[in-house]
């Protein structure tokens, strides 16, 4: 299997044609703000001497913090462009970062076998794959954990739709960041509230705890507020 063309083209788009300033993506957030807390909800069920594979990395600003949290990180994007940006802002040369598509499971297999168990960490990539994707993103997830690793997910809830449709009703029309989305063709928010769980579960992945959090954006409504789109977490286990 294989993602769209669309799909395919669409995150080569907006990333192509995103700069390298940080934050200019939508959900490029600080990682005080992300994978800080993340990995505090995170790290009691992880053996951080495995590495860590985080997907859907885009410009790895949170790869980048990972990687001082466990033995090793690597990225992972569909977009090669996301990966020029990853690779060019990682100066320092803390983790690595590979192109590749989370539902060639053939790719995926490729890359357990070159580092082993892994945890994960994926934020907010399920929801918006195109719908007969997500059961093998899901696939990939219990791949690369084995038997040791675990993994975090965090991903929007429907609730998420609302807040960016309201944003998107100021006066001006949606805000810079949130129209690249839009004029790229990305779909945030798409799956329900049912879906997700049910393809983790189909994946093979058992759910050690969970809870409601909210995803921090880097755009504001016209009045100052920050966008933070709610969003459900779950650290899971491959059974």
């Amino acid at each position: 299997m294989d993602v769209s063309q669309r799909y395919r083209e669409a995150w080569e788009g907006f990333w192509s044609a995103t700069s390298d300033t940080p934050g200019e993506a939508i959900w490029d957030a600080a990682p005080s703000l992300s994978a800080v807390p993340h990995s505090e909800l995170f790290l009691p069920y992880a053996d951080i001497s495995l590495p860590v594979a985080d997907l859907g990395c885009g410009n790895g600003t949170q790869t980048r913090y990972l990687a001082t949290r466990f033995s090793r990180a690597v990225g992972v994007d569909l977009s090669h462009a996301a990966i020029g940006h990853a690779r060019r802002a990682d100066s320092e040369g803390v983790a690595e970062f590979v192109q590749l598509d989370l539902v060639d499971a053939d790719a995926v297999r490729a890359l357990h076998e070159r580092i082993g168990d892994a945890n994960v960490y994926m934020r907010a990539v399920i929801h918006q794959s195109d719908p007969e994707a997500r059961p093998a993103v899901a696939a990939a997830v219990a791949t690369l954990l084995g038997k040791h690793g675990r993994a975090f997910v965090a991903e929007l809830t429907p609730a998420s739709k609302a807040v960016l449709e309201q944003a998107a009703q100021g006066p001006d029309g949606p805000p810079e960041k949130l129209r690249r989305v839009f004029e790229h063709g990305l779909k945030p928010a798409s799956a329900s509230e049912e879906e997700l769980p049910r393809v983790l579960r189909a994946a093979g992945l058992t759910t050690l705890d969970s809870g409601d959090t909210a995803l921090p954006q880097t755009e504001h409504l016209p009045d100052g507020t920050r966008i933070d789109l709610p969003a459900r977490w779950f650290v899971l286990a491959a059974r």
